[in-house]
């Protein structure tokens, strides 16, 4: 391809600003389609390809690959891949989350790190609301009222007199916060930046996303505070949602302290890193009746293992980190990262750029 006098190209090294060589890794559990890979190299047109396991081995040489898309890889894979790739300088996380990246050699490369916001807030915005309804409409006990065949009325509760509690006002949360307001719930929420958040209106870390999937709808805000108003988000709240980064500053922000000034009777709903709660605490909590129960379907080691207390107490539901689940995911996350593509061939600025500073 010969470039036009004038004409803007990104930092590839391939032809037309193209990354000469591209790594991926296992993404989502799934293997890559045959569309996957058309999608990449009609991105990136005469880049190579190099697949990687999620152990690290390549399937061709690294030396000259540029971009990572890195799903499922250990961090100790990772960091053999930065040793052998001199040149790759943008990571693209197929996770919101980025604490696998982030690590100390990717940060004194200063490589750039973007990630999937946005592209599984549909997916779990939907799980938080049938959580949110299953214990509201007394699901879980109707259920164990059919198992023993017995006929006994139970008493909901409407959702216009639930308050829903976010804590981290991402992508995610303002998911959440949609489908809360649409169902008439009353609708808290925390933020590291507040002044970011508004009542309503389109996210504002939205882009990226695959056209229409960015629409959740209008999210009507009752107050939106810094972190210092968690303790009066847990005190009011009938369901407090996590939906916050891990960051030193998140990193086991649930613990007793935090669980004493939580609503009686309230739930706690996790849905974005397991390390974000102590485990303990909260399992202390939920054996005391001190708060409702809790739905979990992150944790801190993972798969669960089958001797994990939450298995076996009555007012825990858990789910095998699979809120972000659906059949349209794949299709938006390459869709993403095919976006990001050609802005890099064209060097314009990417979507979805992680802050090293704050970590997400």
């Amino acid at each position: 391809m010969t470039e036009e006098p004038g004409e803007a190209t990104g930092p590839g090294n391939g032809p037309g600003g193209v990354p000469r060589a591209i790594a991926l890794s296992p993404i989502l559990s799934a293997r890559y389609r045959a569309r996957d890979l058309d999608a990449i190299r009609a991105a990136a047109p005469g880049a190579r390809i190099v697949t990687l396991s999620v152990e690290g081995l390549a399937d061709g040489p690294v030396d000259d690959v540029e971009v990572l898309l890195r799903g499922w890889l250990s961090s100790d894979a990772f960091e053999r891949l930065l040793a052998h790739a001199p040149r790759l300088n943008w990571v693209h996380s197929a996770s919101a989350g980025v604490e696998r990246a982030l690590t100390p050699a990717a940060r004194e490369r200063g490589i750039v790190i973007t990630n999937a916001r946005g592209v599984f807030s549909r997916p779990i915005a939907e799980y938080v609301m049938m959580m949110i309804l299953a214990v509201s409409r007394k699901l879980p006990g109707l259920l164990e009222l059919q198992r023993e065949r017995t006929w006994q009325p139970l008493e909901g509760t409407e959702l216009r007199d639930v308050t829903v509690g976010i804590v981290g006002l991402g992508s995610i949360g303002r998911a959440v916060g949609a489908l809360a307001t649409a169902f008439g719930c009353r609708v808290v929420a925390t933020r590291r930046r507040p002044a970011d958040g508004s009542a309503g209106g389109a996210p504002d870390d939205a882009a990226g996303v695959a056209a229409g999937d960015a629409d959740f709808g209008e999210v009507r805000l009752h107050r939106i505070g810094g972190p210092e108003t968690l303790p009066s988000l847990l005190a009011e709240s009938d369901f407090v949602v996590l939906a916050a980064p891990l960051t030193p500053d998140t990193e086991e922000m649930i613990d007793a302290a935090t669980l004493a000034l939580m609503k009686p009777g309230a739930w706690l709903i996790n849905v974005a890193r397991g390390r974000l709660v102590d485990e303990r605490a909260l399992i202390r909590a939920l054996r005391d009746g001190s708060i409702g129960g809790a739905i979990l379907d992150t944790f801190r080691d993972e798969p669960l293992p089958p001797s994990s207390p939450f298995y076996d107490l009555p007012n825990v539901i858990v789910t095998p980190h699979t809120s972000w689940s659906s059949g349209r995911v794949l299709d938006r996350s390459v869709e993403l990262f095919c976006d990001n593509l050609r802005r890099y061939a064209a060097g314009e600025p990417l979507l979805n750029v992680v802050d090293p500073a704050l970590g997400y």
